[in-house]
């Protein structure tokens, strides 16, 4: 019973509006339109968190959808938020939760075997950082 609660994603604190309100606070101070929740979103961040529960790695899934991916220490209760993007800096976390044409996403966390860390994964729709385009 342990071994399979172990895969499933942690839903303290994973309520869809722990998502929902930092993304669409960062959209907000750009100017940019806010995300809805997606359940298909969702339910594709859990099936690779799941994936990932084993090893915690740093991998993207290489889904159809935009994505941001996050590993950090179980011992910590928050986790420090990208809100903006420094001049000559790869920032395409935080574009990808700012670009324009995203409507939804759905996310999923999970804390990894042997307690490794907490593995956070969040799908876009539709996907952002597309060369040659602007995120807003």
């Amino acid at each position: 019973m342990a071994a399979a609660t172990a895969v499933h994603p942690s839903y303290a604190q994973n309520s869809p509006q722990d998502y929902l309100t930092p993304h669409n606070n960062a959209r907000a101070a750009v100017g940019v339109g806010p995300v809805t929740w997606s359940t298909k979103l969702q339910q594709f961040a859990e099936s690779y968190a799941a994936q990932r529960a084993g090893d915690c790695r740093l991998q993207h899934s290489g889904g159809p959808y935009g994505e941001n991916i996050f590993w950090g220490s179980t011992g910590a209760d928050h986790y420090a938020k990208k809100h903006f993007c420094a001049a000559g800096k790869v920032c395409g976390h935080y574009t990808q939760v700012v670009w324009r044409a995203t409507t939804s996403i759905g996310c999923a966390r999970v804390v990894c075997r042997d307690n490794r860390g907490v593995f956070i994964i969040c799908n876009y729709e539709t996907r952002g950082n597309i060369v040659g385009q602007k995120p807003y």
